[in-house]
């Protein structure tokens, strides 16, 4: 059974992501599971560190951004908003070419609050970063 409000699809939320600092870092909406949302982001001169591998800025932007639309895809829109309290991330190793691949899921959908982890991953599957994410569900002003 899906998670989601409405049925969505990767392009849909690219086409909502495009002109953003994600679209600049490259980051896509790959798929959408009955219960996760997948997204890669490239390893590239626009996400690495100095020192060639990928920054750790970079691995919580991905999550951030598939933590937050995960979020705002499981809630009805047009009366709500979900909004990032607090994330977290531990950087496990490093990954200096191709994409990393994130994956989130919820650990907590409440009327209020909702809590995602992410796992990213290298192409190779090895877990580059673990990250968790707590939103806020504010009711929109009409």
């Amino acid at each position: 059974m899906s998670i989601w409000f409405r049925d969505y699809t990767p392009q849909e939320i690219n086409f909502i992501l495009r002109e953003t600092m994600i679209s600049n870092l490259g980051i896509e909406i790959t798929e959408i599971g009955e219960d996760y949302l997948t997204a890669r982001m490239p390893v590239d001169r626009r996400t690495c560190q100095p020192m060639g591998i990928l920054h750790g800025g970079a691995s919580v932007a991905l999550a951030e951004t598939i933590g937050s639309c995960g979020a705002n895809l499981v809630i009805d829109r047009d009366n709500y908003v979900c909004v990032g309290l607090e994330i977290n991330a531990n950087h496990i190793r490093s990954a200096s070419s191709g994409y990393v691949i994130g994956t989130a899921r919820p650990l907590h959908l409440g009327k209020s609050t909702q809590v995602w982890e992410m796992l990213i991953r290298d192409e190779e599957g090895g877990l580059v970063c673990a990250s968790r994410m707590t939103n806020a569900v504010l009711k929109k002003d009409r």
